[in-house]
């Protein structure tokens, strides 16, 4: 019968460490719902001791969440451990993930501990852990280049002690399937215990080969895989999820010692609302959710996919929820359509959201002909981003071409005054952006600026991120907008990323 394999999802902590990709705590909460409807086993909402911010982010995603057990990361001493529970004692299945690197460069350089000590700190945090929460993962950081015979004692001792995860991480993306798949082997066969807790791997991306080396593991016999939507993550980032859960469904024929709960429809969905929220798009050739995943240019493809959709597409874009470029709905259809299209395409919302969302979507069906499930899409994830807003777009106009001077006018609403201020610039961009900075008197540089088109045709809505580094903070900070104006667009998207980096700093 095929054994589960156990899918632990940490987009919300190792994820959110990549540079731009971090989160407030709403978003957090509105990703770890998307999660749980993927139905990841595991979601690992953050490192509570880090910060006052992550543990609040914990602390609600454990309120929240219903199926999937929610852990925290904690280091392996007493305090961390401490802070970590607190944090979580309030999920219906709690999890401890209790760390301590094991390498012998790791012990030596970063932790000046002795083996025998690593084992020894090991054991209290572990001990520790599980007097206060029955499910407890341990991970020995840097295990691939760590000495085999001292990883097999260390997980000896803490199995015994009721670790009841245990975790072999590729820190540093170092491995290769071959060896990795050998790692997991020799646990299997030289730790007596084993048997008493679930063998799980965490792959980096450094040498890209996260995904492969999670594979070899589950063939050797890992039933635990960590990995984030997308694959974000520190440095080259993790094993990306969603390549993994279609690698195990489409190769069932292959893998036919395994099985795993996933929904996989919902895949698309999550990797869009993961880009939605960090303003940061996954690149075109990604496979799985790249827009070109399922993109045909050459003629000789395009004549046999025609013919016989199977000669060059392994799987469907209806398999992992990627919903198709049709004519759903127009100017003349009412709530019932549009909620139970909303509904079609995985999305529940009450009254007061539905309300936003009719509001936009009559507001964009008035300027287009054909409205797209992407556009439906993307007005939903515009609406339900909820960051505190210090400043509201009010109005803008622009006077510009090619024999006049760029300018903007821009109003602004903060504590119910309207401020209104202009100024020129370089184009009708740089000129709202600068007029936004006089109203705000808050210097912004502008990192990176991104115009694309959800969908098809002239009328379509465009996409605007900017990537913005306010008051020389060396922080970037992105904002998100949609509309089939862009200019209006930029200016929201720019607003948008003001406020995160002003809710950031008051927080």
């Amino acid at each position: 019968m095929p054994e589960k394999i156990i899918f632990f999802d940490t987009t919300l902590r190792d994820g959110e460490q990549s540079p731009g990709f971090s989160m407030n705590i709403d978003e957090k909460v509105r990703l770890a719902l998307q999660l749980e409807k993927l139905g990841v086993d595991v979601i690992e909402a953050g490192f509570p001791i880090s910060s006052q911010g992550d543990f609040e982010a914990v602390k609600k995603v454990s309120e929240v969440i219903q199926f999937s057990t929610v852990a925290g990361l904690c280091r392996a001493n007493k305090k961390d451990i401490e802070v970590g529970w607190e944090a979580l004692k309030g999920a219906k299945s709690p999890r401890i993930h209790t760390f301590i690197a094991t390498s012998p460069i790791h012990m030596k350089y970063k932790l000046n501990k002795s083996a025998e000590e690593v084992l020894e700190i090991s054991k209290e945090a572990v001990k520790f852990a599980k007097s206060l929460c029955a499910d407890v993962e341990f991970s020995a950081e840097d295990a691939t280049r760590s000495d085999i015979d001292f990883l097999c004692k260390l997980i000896e001792e803490v199995i015994k002690l009721g670790a009841t995860t245990i975790n072999i991480p590729d820190t540093v993306g170092y491995t290769v399937p071959e060896e990795y798949s050998q790692m997991v082997t020799t646990i299997l066969n030289k730790v007596p215990n084993i048997d008493k807790a679930i063998l799980s791997v965490h792959c980096h991306n450094d040498l890209g080969l996260a995904v492969a080396n999670s594979l070899a593991a589950v063939l050797a016999g890992a039933r635990q895989i960590e990995g984030t939507i997308n694959g974000i993550g520190e440095r080259a980032g993790n094993a990306a999820l969603e390549e993994i859960i279609m690698a195990l469904n489409v190769r069932k024929d292959f893998y036919k010692d395994v099985t795993c709960s996933i929904n996989t429809q919902e895949i698309y969905k999550s990797s869009r609302l993961l880009a939605s929220i960090t303003g940061i798009d996954v690149q075109p050739n990604k496979a799985i959710v790249g827009k070109n995943a399922f993109a045909h240019e050459a003629g000789i493809h395009q004549d046999g996919v025609i013919k016989m959709r199977t000669t060059y597409e392994i799987m469907t874009p209806e398999s992992i929820g990627l919903p198709s470029n049709k004519l759903v709905l127009g100017k003349h259809s009412g709530r019932h359509a549009l909620s139970a299209r909303l509904e079609e395409l995985s999305f529940k919302l009450n009254k007061e959201e539905l309300d936003k969302v009719f509001y936009k979507f009559k507001e964009l069906a008035d300027k287009k002909k054909e409205v797209y499930d992407e556009d439906l899409i993307a007005i939903v994830e515009n609406q339900l981003t909820k960051i505190q807003e210090y400043y509201t777009l009010e109005y803008v106009n622009i006077v510009s071409g090619n024999s006049t001077v760029p300018t903007a006018t821009v109003q602004l609403l903060k504590d119910n005054n309207i401020i209104t201020d202009a100024s020129i610039g370089d184009g009708p961009v740089d000129a709202v952006f600068k007029a936004i900075e006089r109203i705000t008197d808050i210097p912004g540089r502008l990192k990176d600026y991104k115009i694309k088109a959800i969908t098809a045709g002239k009328d379509a809505q465009g996409e605007v991120v900017t990537v913005v580094e306010f008051e020389k903070s060396g922080v970037n900070v992105s904002g998100h907008a949609i509309s089939t104006d862009i200019i209006y667009a930029s200016a929201v998207a720019y607003v948008n990323a003001l406020n995160r980096y002003l809710s950031r700093v008051n927080r």
